[in-house]
This record gives C-alpha cells, structure tokens and sequence, in this order.
C-alpha cells in the first residue's frame, strides 16, 4: 500500500474486507482463545512453523491490523502494539539490555523518565 496517501494508509491499511460478508471495517474480536484444526495444527502455531491466532494475549487479529496499519503510515517493515506504557517501557528496555554478568542484565539510561534515576539491574531473560 505504499502508493497510497497518509489519510487512505490510515483507514485502510493492514485490513482486508471480510470475505464472507463484505464487510470493510474491522471487526473487534472480543475473544480470549481460538479454535485449531487439530493437534498438530496447535503445535505448529505453538512452534512458530506456521502463523495464526493462539491467544488474544499473544496475538489478535484486530491488533494485527493496528500493528500493520501504523507500521505502513511510520514506513516500517512491521509493528507491535502493547496494551500500557509500562508495557511498552519493558519491551524497549528489554531490547536494550546488554549482558554484564552471566546471570544479569543491565540498563543504563543517560536520562530516564520520571523519578528513575539510578541504574536498575535485572536478572537475565530470554529476549
């Protein structure tokens, strides 16, 4: 949708209308959990092997098209919504740790927000 405008970008990218009613707007999906196909289908999407919906709060397709949406009118290759600022604070600092010890991370911020003004040290994750 890169030959679109800002305004078209921001109504319609990332959607599809809706093959089974036409429908253009998104729907909000209200759900916690969806239906798989079989066994094996659940470990494949469990697996990364094949993409799709697990559990709303892993994935769900109304934040997907949000995702992709404000990744087309940014000009980014993809985007990822987060439900608070803390969560968005954690996803960020999260990249930016650098390991100091083996069992540590580390994160030092030249001006961080708010009150925080000291180093904070975390125990290592998996990022």
């Amino acid at each position: 949708m890169a030959e679109y405008g800002f305004d078209t970008l921001a109504v319609h990218a990332g959607a599809q209308p809706d093959p089974a009613t036409g429908a253009r707007a998104t729907p909000i999906y209200q759900t916690t959990s969806f239906v798989f196909e079989d066994a094996d289908h659940a470990a494949a999407l469990f697996n990364l092997q094949v993409f799709g919906n697990i559990y709303s709060r892993i994935m769900n397709p109304t934040n997907a098209v949000l995702e992709e949406r404000l990744a087309a009118l940014e000009g980014g290759r993809s985007g990822l919504a987060v439900a608070s600022g803390h969560a968005a604070q954690l996803v960020a600092l999260h990249t930016l740790m650098q390991p100091v010890q083996p069992r540590l991370r580390q994160v030092r911020l030249a001006r961080e927000m708010g009150g925080c003004a000291r180093t904070r040290v975390f125990p290592r994750r998996a990022v």
